[in-house]
């Protein structure tokens, strides 16, 4: 998820071909993400019988924190490891990728997300809604909302802290925004599933038809990405 505030001259083809390649690591990153994060929601329900408790939980988190910090690892150097259209948007709302670039990345994520789930549903035929996200017992949309905006804010802040900052962590950033997913997912999941990302629950819904109030997978992390990267960038990343 590294900052690409200064892009070499080149010409259009260029361009096109730099974001395809970019795009084609999206892609597989996001569905190898729903391979692991997800997969990781219908095989622990399917053990425990579909109940929420501490151990699924810390399995849930791990398995989500630890899947972003390897697939971030291995993309950095090609994507900027994004592999989530919130985290895109915020980068092209601070100008660190071109609007083109970022629409490609876009596609690609959510074409990663929803290939990722068919292969689940084939890899899993008892799979279900595929892990979907959905909101917990007792939440209501605004709360949902609320819970989104505030888990992925915490979430691009640690990115531009750690990976966009030249201050940074550098290498070490994909570690900080590992631990970041893990700590959101631990509280986040009971209340919305935390999803954070798009494409994290664009997949499984589309493959599942699982639209219950989807609408929030969406308005909560991006509104809660643009923010924090806003907030970053005026507040800490443009100061003497």
């Amino acid at each position: 998820m590294s900052s690409e505030n200064i892009e070499p001259k080149m010409g259009l083809r260029g361009r096109l071909e730099e974001a395809c390649v970019g795009g084609t690591a999206e892609f597989l990153a996001t569905f190898f993400f729903i391979i692991l994060g997800a997969g990781t929601v219908v095989v622990t329900g399917a053990i425990t019988g579909g109940s929420l408790d501490v151990s699924r939980l810390l399995a849930i988190s791990l398995a989500h924190g630890i899947a972003i910090m390897l697939l971030v690892t291995a993309t950095a150097n090609i994507s900027g490891g994004h592999i989530n259209p919130a985290v895109t948007i915020a980068m092209i709302i601070t100008k660190n990728i071109t609007i083109t670039k970022g629409v490609v990345y876009i596609i690609c994520q959510l074409a990663g997300g929803a290939v990722g789930a068919l292969a689940l549903c084939w890899l899993i035929p008892e799979a279900g809604t595929l892990g979907s996200h959905s909101l917990g017992s007792g939440i209501t949309a605004f709360q949902g909302l609320g819970t989104e905006i505030i888990l992925t804010f915490a979430l691009v802040f640690v990115i531009f802290a750690s990976a966009v900052d030249p201050r940074g962590l550098g290498k070490l950033a994909p570690v900080a925004i590992g631990l970041t997913v893990m700590a959101d997912h631990l509280v986040g999941v009971p209340l919305t599933g935390a999803s954070m990302n798009p494409a994290r629950s664009f997949g499984p819904a589309l493959v599942s038809m699982t639209w219950d109030n989807h609408w929030i997978y969406w308005a909560g992390p991006i509104i809660g990405g643009v923010l924090a990267a806003l907030v970053y960038k005026l507040v800490f990343l443009n100061r003497r």
